[in-house]
């Protein structure tokens, strides 16, 4: 699994202007499945999205096509990690363990 950290590299006046187009995406990768939660960073991220266990250079893809990284707006910063313990209600996305 992987939690992506997004920060903003310019004013958010000008991000603002992307973000039509960066809710629309990240709408794409909810029905397709592969984020499962995301929202506002309070700290050193912008936002935070977890992402479901797929092979890196997909997420790297997927990531590399934000209309905020396209535009130069922003930056993702990724943390990987194999989730050991899981609670019940989330086991259906943690494949690692539910099989």
């Amino acid at each position: 699994m992987y939690i992506a950290l997004l920060t903003y590299t310019a004013p958010e006046t000008e991000v603002d202007y992307a973000l039509p187009d960066h809710s629309e995406w990240v709408r794409k990768q909810f029905s397709k499945g592969l984020f499962l939660v995301c929202g506002k960073g309070n700290g050193a991220a912008d936002h935070v999205i977890l992402v479901r266990p797929v092979l890196r250079g997909k997420l790297d893809a997927v990531l590399a096509s934000d209309p905020f990284v396209v535009r130069r707006l922003a930056r993702y910063d990724v943390i990987e990690f194999t989730a050991t313990r899981t609670a019940q209600e989330l086991l259906a996305i943690n494949e690692a363990i539910a099989s």
